[in-house]
């Protein structure tokens, strides 16, 4: 069953965090993950919006794990620790009416 991950957090130094996306794209798809939704404009409903905000699909919460803990993705995950705040990460199961 797929899961989802909704990402939500501010770019503070976009100079740095301008190398994390074109990393992070390749290991999203060796790891089954489709990019479902992302803006960095996002309008707001309620609360505060952050500066990118995005939804990924994956085939199941065992590959967000292996993509999270890959070893390629750790050699490079403090780009975006080093250039973001207030992140939220979440994983979401897909919803199926029974």
């Amino acid at each position: 069953m797929a899961v989802y991950v909704v990402n939500a957090y501010d770019i503070d130094d976009f100079d740095t965090f301008k190398d994390y996306p074109p990393r992070v794209a390749p290991l999203l798809q060796k790891h089954g993950a489709k990019l479902l939704a992302m803006e960095t404009n996002p309008k707001t409903l309620e609360g505060i919006a952050r500066t990118m905000n995005a939804i990924l699909e994956f085939p199941s919460e065992e590959a967000v794990h292996a993509f999270y803990n890959d070893p390629e993705y750790q050699s490079f995950i403090y780009l975006r620790h080093n250039s973001t705040s207030s992140c939220t990460m979440i994983i979401l199961n897909q919803y199926v009416n029974k």
